[in-house]
């Protein structure tokens, strides 16, 4: 049997490919599925099932059309109420694909519906165990998603349910398992997951903090609990187009590729409320760029900072990119329900500027140039996350953590002069468009963030902790 992880870096996430005997099952897949239908196709097997552990929150499962383009059967666990037909798995059934079995285990705690497969070779063997958002590698599923779906699964609720699951059904498994999760480090649907994205099950018992024998219900409870932060906001979104139902993703691509010349695109963004979004680098967006374009670029969390950013999910998006990165902007916008992309500048930035179009700038300095320029008075705005800022920070700085910024335009003023900054100055590139489009001129951005200001003698706070660069 082939057990394939086919790991997704911009949002840390896991599918599974697995193959016996000309058969194959997909576990979790992001929303472009022709590489999966592509590797059945390579081993010459049919795509039987498509298992989902649950109904996901950070990106739009593509089990809809795997299923219009293979035949494949969706099985969800139990409790799952989808708009469409699937099978409704109970716990403990099991599925056979070629000499293997799946064998479902019913996880409840980080949704209701949270399913674990059991991986069982063809001698009877237990092989490993796709644990979806259940159990992490260093983590656990956080319990406070579905609140924002169904108002009466409470936090606290649904994690006294994980503890459960997590000693009833998976902590009794044998050590020898792999665990094979649904995500990695960078994902929101957790708090402190590592880096590995596969591990024995015996080493997590040993190393991950939710699965100490001796731990009760309630220290469980304030654990998970303690530290959790905002998710984002277009989680619930993907929630319900994944229970509901969407749009084909060729249907969405096949509307979204309208290359539009700069005459065309300005005429169909005066006579729209499209936001214009330009996804190419920070550097390159501070050195020219359409006026009340938003920079998100494709370098970074792309998916994730679009969801954070981007209120709407159905707003409309006319997309700026470098020349060739159209396609791979429109699906990354797909993966996470953005599916009414209107067109594309053709030819990108370059071909606007060679036109003669208006355009404006971000001013970039480094390190060392804040560094001459910083004291006390000048206005500082750190948009680092509160963990990063409380680590260590430049003293006199201001925290506006980037997903807050909407809410603390009053404290930055439009009269004074502003340098912003992150950890690597991709958060801060994004932060500095928003505020050029709301009409803040003396804007300046720090290249390399904090990272690099930390190197200099600019004063700051006493406690150093590691940040991340994005």
């Amino acid at each position: 049997m082939k057990i394939e992880q086919i790991y997704t870096g911009c949002l840390a996430h896991a599918a599974y490919y697995i193959e016996s005997k000309g058969e194959a099952a997909i576990f979790d897949p992001l929303r472009e599925v022709d590489a999966y239908i592509g590797r059945a196709a390579k081993d010459g097997a049919r795509i039987k099932y498509v298992f989902e552990t649950h109904f996901h929150a950070d990106f739009v499962s593509g089990h809809l059309d795997l299923r219009n383009k293979t035949g494949a059967k969706i099985v969800f666990g139990p409790t799952a109420m989808p708009n469409y037909d699937a099978i409704i798995a109970e716990d403990g059934q099991v599925f056979k694909v070629g000499d293997w079995s799946i064998k479902v285990l019913h996880t409840p705690g980080h949704t209701m519906e949270s399913t674990t497969y059991l991986l069982i070779d063809e001698n009877g063997t237990k092989h490993g165990i796709i644990t979806g958002d259940t159990l992490f590698i260093g983590d656990v599923g956080r319990p406070d998603l579905a609140q924002h779906v169904v108002t009466t699964l409470t936090e606290d609720k649904l994690a006294r349910l994980l503890y459960k699951s997590l000693r009833e059904k998976i902590m009794p498994l044998p050590d020898n398992l792999i665990v094979y999760p649904n995500h990695g480090a960078g994902s929101a649907c957790g708090k402190m997951m590592s880096k590995e994205t596969t591990d024995t099950l015996g080493n997590q018992k040993r190393t991950n903090y939710a699965l100490r024998p001796d731990m009760t219900e309630d220290e469980f409870v304030k654990e998970l609990l303690t530290g959790l932060t905002t998710p984002p906001g277009y989680f619930p979104n993907n929630v319900l187009m994944n229970i509901r139902g969407y749009t084909s993703l060729d249907d969405v691509m096949s509307n979204a590729k309208k290359p539009l010349l700069p005459d065309e695109f300005e005429m169909v963004a005066n006579a729209t409320r499209a936001l214009l979004l330009d996804t190419r680098s920070a550097e390159d967006f501070s050195k020219g760029f359409i006026p009340n374009s938003i920079n998100i670029g494709l370098d970074g969390n792309f998916a994730m900072w679009v969801g954070e950013m981007i209120k709407d999910i159905k707003q409309e998006i006319l997309l700026v990119t470098n020349p060739g990165d159209e396609e791979q902007a429109l699906i990354r916008l797909s993966r996470v329900g953005y599916d009414n992309t209107i067109g594309y500048l053709k030819g990108g930035f370059e071909t606007w500027k060679n036109f003669g179009k208006e355009t404006e700038t971000v001013n970039r300095i480094d390190a060392a140039e804040f560094s001459k320029l910083y004291n006390q008075h000048l206005l500082v705005c750190d948009v680092r996350k509160k963990s990063e800022y409380d680590s260590e920070h430049v003293i006199g700085a201001k925290n506006v953590p980037l997903n807050e910024i909407y809410s603390h335009l009053a404290e930055i003023p439009k009269d004074k002069p502003v340098i912003l900054h992150c950890a690597g100055g991709y958060r801060s590139m994004i932060a500095a468009s928003i505020l050029k489009q709301l009409g803040y001129e003396n804007i300046t951005d720090v290249r390399g963030g904090f990272t690099e200001i930390a190197l200099t003698a600019v004063p700051k706070t006493e406690y150093v902790c590691p940040t991340t660069l994005l």
